[in-house]
This record gives C-alpha cells, sequence and structure tokens, in this order.
C-alpha cells in the first residue's frame, strides 16, 4: 500500500536517520517505536505527505487513501459537534457521483477481458466498499456511534465546539479521521487526551478495521492491544520486527547482547591489530605486513549499540515521617459547581501505605476531589487529611510554578540530598533531560518539558503522600518504567488519576471509580475493575451509572472484620490469578518457539536436521505439561469466583 525507499532526513548537518526502507501492508498494525526525539512523529509526517524528506520516496499505491492525527493542531470553533464531525462525510456525494458515473461506463463497454476493463471493474469494486464502510448515505447513526464511544454524551451533540477543551477537541478529529476509513490510518499519540473507556473502544475499532495502521504511543497496553508489527527508530536507522510491542522488548534485548558481543569482539580485533602495528611499525623486515594490518584497520566498519536504555535506574524517595493510619477520610463529601453536580456523598478512607486509582471519563470529578483534598475549592461534608500528613502533589499547573530563571540542573540540584546529588545528570538523563539539555534555562521549556521536571523534583521531596494527576502523560515508556519503580518501593500512601492501564496495573491495589455524580470502590488491580466493568456493556458507562443499593451501615467492630476478609479473599484470587497469568506467559513462549522451529523444518537444511526434530518434540511435551496446569489453574479461579 505504502512503500518507503531509501528515505533520509537531516536537520542542518545532523542527520534524523537514514536509507530507511519499509512497506506497509494491508492489515498491518505497526508500532514506530524510538526515544524521543529520534524522528517518530516526522516519518509519519512523511508518510502522510505533510513533509517531504531531504532524499528517498514514499510511494502511496492509486486510490489509497491515508488519514493522518497529529499530536497538536488547529480546530475550527464555529461549528456544533455534529456539524463539524459531518466534515468527515464532505465527499460522500462525490464519490456516489464517480461510483454512478463508473457504473455507467462499465455498463456501456463491451471490452470485458481487457486489462483496462478489469481496472476499471476494480475500481468501482474499491470506491463501492468505501462508500458502504463510510455508511453509505446512513452516515449519522455511525456518527452518533464513534463520537458516543470517544466519550461524548448526546447532549453535546449540538454544542459548540469552542465550549470544549483541546482534548475533546481532539477527539473530534479523530472521529472525523475514523469516519473517513482511510486505507492507512497515522496515529500520533492518539491516547492522550483520551480516558479508559474511550481506549478500550478505540483498540476495538481498530481492530475491526480493514485498513492498515500506523500508530506512535507511549501506552504500552494500547500499543500491544493493537499491533501486530513493531518498526524501531534507533542510531538513524530502523529496525523491522514482525511482533507486537511485549514480543519486540524481548528480542531487542537479546539483539543488544548480540550487538555487545559483537562490539567487544571487534574492539578485541582492533586492539590486536594497532598492537601489531606499534610493536612491528620500524622493523624494515615486517613493513609489509604492518601495511597489511592499516589497510585491514581502515575497512573496518564500526559497530554500532542500540541507545543505552535508562529505564534501570532506580529512584529512592528520600526519607520521610510516619504519616498515622489514616492519610484520607471524606464522609458525604459534595461539590458543586452552580447547578452542576459533580459528585456527592462521596465516602471513603485511605490507609497509610495504600497505592489507589482515581479512574473514569473526563469530567466525572477526578482531578476536582484532588483539588479539594488539597484545600484548593470548597465543597461540602467532612474531608480529613490524617496525622503527620505530607502531601507531594503533581498536577499539570505544578510546571509552571517552577523558576524560569535558572536551569535544569539546577533545579534539582536545590532540592537533592545527600547521596541522590551524585546521581543528578543519571536522573535528568533518564528523564529525557541528557546532555545540553540540563543546562537549559526553564522559561525555554516546552509545557512537556516543564512537566517532566516538576515530577523529577517532585521525586526528591520527603513526603508521605503521593497524589499524581496523569503524571505520565510526556513519558516515554521507559521513563515511565523508572517512575513507576520509584513508586512502587515508596513506603507511603498514593493516589494517581490516570488512564494508562499498563502504568497502573501492578501499582495500585484499589479503585475507585467516578462516574454519575458517584464515586465506588473496587478492590484489587485496574484488570480487575476492567474485567468487572466489561461484565456489562461499554455502552452503559455513556449513561448515568445506576447508584448502588443502600445497605445499613455496619458495625465498626464488623465492618473492619469484613475488609480485612475482604483484602484476604482479593489476595487469594489475585494469587491464582498470577497462576494462570503465568502460565498463559508460558505457552505464548512455547507457542512462539515451536513456531520457529516448525519454520526452520520446512527448509531443505531443516529437514535434515535431527537436533531440530528433538527439540521440537521436547518443547511440545513442555507445552502439554504447561497447558494441563494453565487448565487446572483456571478451573481453581472459577470455582474461587463462584464461591465469593
Amino acid at each position: 500500500m505504502i512503500s518507503v525507499e531509501g528515505l533520509s532526513v537531516e536537520f542542518g548537518a545532523r542527520p534524523l536517520f537514514s536509507d530507511v526502507s519499509f512497506v506497509i501492508n494491508k492489515k498491518d498494525r505497526i508500532a514506530l517505536v524510538g526515544k524521543n526525539g529520534a524522528g517518530k512523529s516526522t516519518l509519519l509526517k512523511i508518510l502522510a505527505g505533510m513533509q517531504q524528506p531531504t532524499s528517498g520516496t514514499v510511494a502511496v499505491q492509486k486510490d489509497i487513501t491515508v488519514g493522518y492525527l497529529p499530536q497538536v493542531m488547529v480546530i475550527s470553533d464555529d461549528r456544533s459537534v455534529i456539524e463539524e464531525t459531518e466534515r468527515a462525510f464532505d465527499k460522500v456525494s462525490e464519490m456516489q457521483d464517480t461510483i454512478a458515473r463508473l457504473n455507467n461506463e462499465l455498463a456501456e463497454r463491451t471490452d470485458y477481458d481487457s486489462a483496462d476493463y478489469m481496472a476499471l471493474v476494480e475500481r468501482f469494486t474499491h470506491l463501492s466498499e468505501r462508500f458502504q464502510m463510510m455508511g453509505g448515505l446512513n452516515y449519522r447513526a455511525e456518527m452518533e456511534r464513534t463520537l458516543l464511544g470517544l466519550g461524548f454524551l448526546p447532549t453535546d451533540f449540538d454544542r459548540p465546539t469552542r465550549e470544549f477543551s483541546g482534548g475533546w477537541r481532539m477527539r473530534i478529529e479523530l472521529a472525523k479521521i475514523l469516519l473517513r476509513r482511510p486505507d492507512v490510518l497515522l496515529l500520533d499519540e492518539p491516547t492522550n487526551h483520551l480516558d479508559i473507556e474511550s481506549i478500550a473502544w478505540l483498540e476495538q475499532f481498530l481492530a475491526r478495521s480493514a485498513g492498515a495502521v500506523v500508530l506512535v504511543s507511549h501506552d504500552r497496553a494500547f500499543i500491544n492491544n493493537v499491533t501486530n508489527r513493531t518498526i524501531e527508530i534507533s542510531c538513524g536507522r530502523i529496525a523491522d520486527y514482525r511482533v507486537k510491542y511485549d514480543d519486540y522488548v524481548r528480542l531487542r534485548a537479546e539483539r543488544r547482547e548480540q550487538q555487545l558481543r559483537a562490539y567487544e569482539n571487534q574492539q578485541k580485533e582492533i586492539a590486536d591489530i594497532k598492537d601489531f602495528i606499534e610493536r612491528f611499525r620500524y622493523k624494515p623486515t615486517k613493513a609489509v605486513q604492518v601495511q597489511s594490518r592499516i589497510k585491514q584497520l581502515e575497512k573496518i566498519v564500526p559497530i554500532e549499540i542500540d541507545e543505552v536504555d535508562t529505564s534501570a535506574l532506580r529512584l529512592k524517595f528520600p526519607p520521610c515521617m510516619r504519616s498515622g493510619d489514616f492519610p484520607l477520610i471524606c464522609e458525604d463529601v459534595r461539590k458543586d459547581y452552580g447547578d452542576h453536580c459533580v459528585f456527592h456523598d462521596v465516602t471513603l478512607t485511605i490507609r497509610r501505605g495504600e497505592k489507589v486509582a482515581f479512574v473514569g471519563k473526563n469530567g466525572e470529578g477526578k482531578s476536582t476531589l484532588v483539588k479539594c483534598i488539597m484545600g484548593e475549592i470548597p465543597y461540602t461534608g467532612t474531608l480529613k487529611v490524617g496525622h503527620n500528613v505530607q502531601i507531594g502533589y503533581y498536577a499539570q499547573n505544578q510546571a509552571q510554578l517552577l523558576d524560569g530563571e535558572i536551569t535544569v540542573y539546577d533545579t534539582i540540584d536545590r532540592v537533592a540530598k545527600g547521596d541522590i546529588r551524585t546521581k543528578i545528570r543519571d536522573i535528568l538523563g533518564a528523564f529525557m533531560f541528557g546532555g545540553e539539555a540540563s543546562d537549559k534555562k526553564v522559561k525555554v521549556l516546552s509545557g512537556g518539558e516543564r512537566s517532566r521536571l516538576a515530577m523529577i523534583k517532585l521525586l526528591l521531596e520527603p513526603v508521605n503522600f503521593l497524589i499524581l494527576d496523569e503524571p505520565t502523560n510526556h513519558l516515554d515508556m521507559r521513563t515511565k518504567d523508572v517512575l513507576k519503580n520509584a513508586i512502587r518501593e515508596f513506603d507511603g500512601t498514593v493516589i494517581v488519576v490516570s488512564h494508562d492501564r499498563e502504568f497502573l496495573d501492578g501499582l495500585v491495589t484499589k479503585v475507585y471509580e467516578f462516574g454519575g455524580g458517584r464515586v465506588r470502590e473496587h478492590l484489587g488491580g485496574i484488570y480487575d475493575f476492567l474485567r468487572t466493568r466489561q461484565l456489562q456493556s461499554l455502552d452503559e458507562l455513556h449513561l448515568a451509572a445506576p447508584a448502588p443499593k443502600a445497605a445499613p451501615a455496619p458495625e465498626p467492630t464488623a465492618g473492619k472484620l469484613s475488609y480485612e476478609q475482604r483484602k484476604e479473599q482479593q489476595r487469594q484470587r489475585r494469587k491464582l490469578e498470577k497462576a494462570v497469568a503465568d502460565c498463559e506467559a508460558q505457552i505464548g513462549e512455547l507457542e512462539s518457539a515451536v513456531a520457529i522451529l516448525e519454520t526452520q523444518m520446512s527448509t531443505a537444511e531443516g529437514a535434515a536436521d535431527a537436533s531440530l526434530f528433538e527439540r521440537h518434540a521436547t518443547l511440545k511435551r513442555q507445552l502439554e505439561t504447561v497447558m494441563d496446569e494453565w487448565e487446572k489453574a483456571g478451573e481453581a479461579l472459577e470455582a474461587f469466583a463462584a464461591e465469593a
């Protein structure tokens, strides 16, 4: 569908990437990965025809359409949501006229066996299929389904787009692109402005989409669920892996190990050659050998190693005083803006050391409750912050409070204490402030860079209660791993407002769901919560969720016992789920290994290699054993769930 040949891009004298070649085929779901600044967004713009490369070609097959969603775009403010979305169908009538014209031409012609006639049939079929995919003339229902899937309410359809934030207007643009049903969809960070439900809807939409997808995203769960191929930009070149992201990470680690071994061997070879040259340079009897070694040295092509993965860097919060047993207690908290009730009757208790997530659709009050906790806005009800609680708060506006007149390095140097001061450069590098970037003044940083700097500053402050509002929006996947590991090892209390499932997975043990003016508690991790919600139709999330049945208030002793019992039950369930997940991971690895061997065995060389058949038999036996264990673990989990 799209063929890229010898692509090179240079900014000034610095090459961004060079000699890039690959092909995008129908049904390809490609994750474009690489560190920030590697050129991912630039490559998408080139594929979309919005930027020209320094050299090389991008060939797009005839009649192939391309849809492109950039990270930032200018959006019209003079239409309603439904009117702006309807612009996706501007070409429907034009397409209908073309189909009618082609149909008439096919009816009039009689050269049925000619290549020209077959090309005409193919074009007519292609356009007809696209017309039907776009809903034909009954596209209103498709528009409404797409807008609802992306989080809009029916009452939003006739509202002017100017009433919505930039994130919501980006959803309108995404809806328009999806409704056009392009053959190739190019998406640059599509999940940045979506909540968990909308991301899940987008995953399902892309899974049903017949065209190809190329996307840039830092949401690991999203790209794992959507993509089947990973193209990495590294060292100015690309590496093409025909696997999803998790498998790519494993293969990349193996490749880097091979690169390191090859690099070490090459360095030893170079050292040996140089040593020979130095020892015999001035001996006439060795002149021919010395010249031969010099030529040999000149011909050696240096082996490049992929960029060092800084995610292994470990950050640890500085020691702080112990807080009380209950850092936060809310009783019947309510917040209204005029006639609009954001939430009401919010009653929750967070214990010391708990790590919890606030999730829900945008606009349901997650950040509003955080502002109530911080005392930034008034509310009704009772909200108590516990004894000796020291709150570290991260929000987007925290970045605006940084001193713009000092450098990035000095900003962190002023809060770093003890041994951590010796690692400031490493920490800054892990959060993408390596090299000269650490000497920039804060005032010249972009909004995303300031947000990252504010996050580093928070990580080095002695607090015992962290409140993080969308902390991962400007972080790549490796940097998110650094942050996640630091929070996981933090022995204080944490509230995370986030839509990033991969980040929350294994981090939080309780989820508070915001929706319909209520806040509901779900024990367990983020995927426990998602499994619970998926028992109901996702369409119900667009409606006000029904209020839970009122239950009589338990006695204090019984309530505590019930809580402890539920915690123990949840612990047992997680143990069983982990056993199932471990078996599934082993099954996936073994099936991949078997498939690789079977591919090798299908070749002439492999058919003659008896060792391959022996390894294949061994792996099949291991696979059968793990499958039995998986079935037993699954039955145990089902039995536990039935008893619970």
